[in-house]
């Protein structure tokens, strides 16, 4: 009651429908409603925390603090209070793409008037729930966001443009780091929490790795799609490679786009506004150099790179979205080593990590159990024999649900939920109780 529209809302709804069998995610699996059935399932597989996401819509239904929905904010208090009786700590994402649609009327990320609007819910996020909230993720995948939102549109909002992509990338980063400053100067003090952000990312291996060529493209692929976020915000600049990704883009549609710049004190502003360095992680490439004219619809076409995989690799099923889903758990092990390499060997959440099948696949999902069997495997080898500083591992996710543009014809969750009934009956699978078994043994039996 009360929820303004965001942008996923709208998105779902036209016509024609940009979602797998025209589904939409007006109910899903309705968390809202059932959080008491979820926090129930998360006690009995010994979940020691759970990650959600904040609605920025339900609280804010304009998007601005004009008008506060103190319903909705009562009910993520009664998540939160749940939680913490059954000694799950919470972690609450600020924004998970959920945006309102009013301030996508303005222009959404584009605008700059944005930022201060995120600013204002982060606040009031921190204010509400920051007595018992002590971690924070300010923003989920946002280079996913900007890059599949605003420079490609193939998801939510379902814009494209350079120049859109280009000015979303910007204003997160401004609205991230203003949101840890704020939290630094005014809530850190008797809070004692920590802020970061989530960052998407994919392994790119070379597919000849004696070849300077393949070796350098996948080293440039990875700053992209990693380091275009965490460069900033652990540097107070975008990576170097940032201006060739432009260049390259634009080059293709015979126009020229030169990075924006931050002002000395945006950089300041941005550079360490990080407490732990968060991290989504799926699956991997091989990468090799192409013609650029080659357009399959990625972003990689016009870079001049080649995407593709080792016919070994279980996995691999193309969705709506054109995602090709492999499994690769040593491709897990080289992006971990590579951000402590060049990143100083932050702190590492492990915030998503899951595996890609489909309803039909039922509730013996040895699949997924072999997924975060290797996952996790290939994780605990860069803790105790790499030394790479990952402290905490969540798997992606809980339950069935709505997913992207692919809507239900494919799930990550280790509860399967039944769409059909209305009361949307949760059933533990195969993977829910091996996960049971690491979480009981934070890790694998001895």
């Amino acid at each position: 009651t009360g929820k303004g529209l965001s942008i996923w809302d709208e998105f779902v709804h036209r016509t024609p429908s940009p979602i797998a069998e025209h589904s939409t995610g007006d109910i899903a699996c309705d968390s809202y409603h059932k959080y008491r059935e979820d926090v129930a399932i998360l006690k009995y597989f010994g979940a020691g925390v759970y990650r959600f996401s904040l609605s920025w819509s339900r609280i804010l239904p304009t998007g601005r603090v004009d008008y506060i929905n103190w319903a909705r904010v009562q009910h993520y208090n009664d998540l939160i209070d749940l939680l913490i009786a059954n000694n799950i700590e919470p972690i609450a994402t600020l924004h998970k793409w959920d945006f309102p649609q009013p301030l996508m009327d303005i222009g959404g990320w584009t605008n700059d008037e944005v930022i201060s609007h995120f600013v204002n819910f982060a606040h009031l996020a921190f204010r509400t729930f920051g007595d018992r909230v002590t971690k924070w993720v300010t923003f989920n995948e946002p280079n996913a966001l900007c890059f599949w939102g605003y420079l490609k549109g193939t998801l939510a909002p379902g814009r494209r443009g350079i120049e859109d992509g280009k000015r979303c990338v910007h204003n997160v980063l401004k609205s991230h780091a203003k949101s840890y400053r704020l939290y630094d100067r005014v809530f850190r003090p008797h809070q004692h929490g920590k802020v970061g952000v989530v960052i998407f990312t994919q392994w790119y291996e070379p597919k000849d790795p004696g070849n300077p060529s393949h070796v350098k493209l996948a080293e440039f692929a990875v700053h992209i799609v990693w380091g275009l976020l965490a460069s900033p915000i652990f540097f107070g600049k975008y990576p170097d490679e940032y201006e060739t990704f432009l260049r390259l883009l634009s080059q293709k549609q015979g126009t020229l786009s030169t990075p924006l710049q931050f002002s000395l004190s945006e950089a300041a502003e941005l550079r360490g506004s990080w407490d732990f360095c968060g991290i989504a992680h799926y699956t991997t490439n091989l990468v090799e150099p192409t013609n650029p004219s080659h357009d399959s619809g990625g972003i990689s076409d016009p870079l001049g790179i080649k995407l593709s995989s080792d016919p070994g690799w279980p996995g691999g099923g193309n969705t709506s979205s054109n995602w090709g889903f492999y499994v690769v758990p040593w491709g897990f092990r080289k992006m971990l080593n590579w951000i402590k390499k060049r990143y100083g060997n932050p702190p590492i959440y492990v915030l998503e990590n899951g595996y890609q099948a489909h309803p039909e696949d039922g509730l013996e999902d040895h699949d997924r159990v072999e997924y975060h069997r290797s996952y996790i495997n290939e994780m605990l080898k860069v803790v105790r024999i790499d030394g790479v500083n990952v402290q905490m591992y969540a798997a992606w996710t809980l339950l069935d649900s709505f997913e992207w543009g692919d809507g239900y014809t494919i799930n990550f969750g280790v509860v399967a939920v039944n769409f059909s009934d209305p009361d949307r009956q949760r059933t533990p699978k195969l993977s829910g109780s091996f996960l049971k078994h690491v979480f009981m043994n934070n890790g694998f039996p001895r």
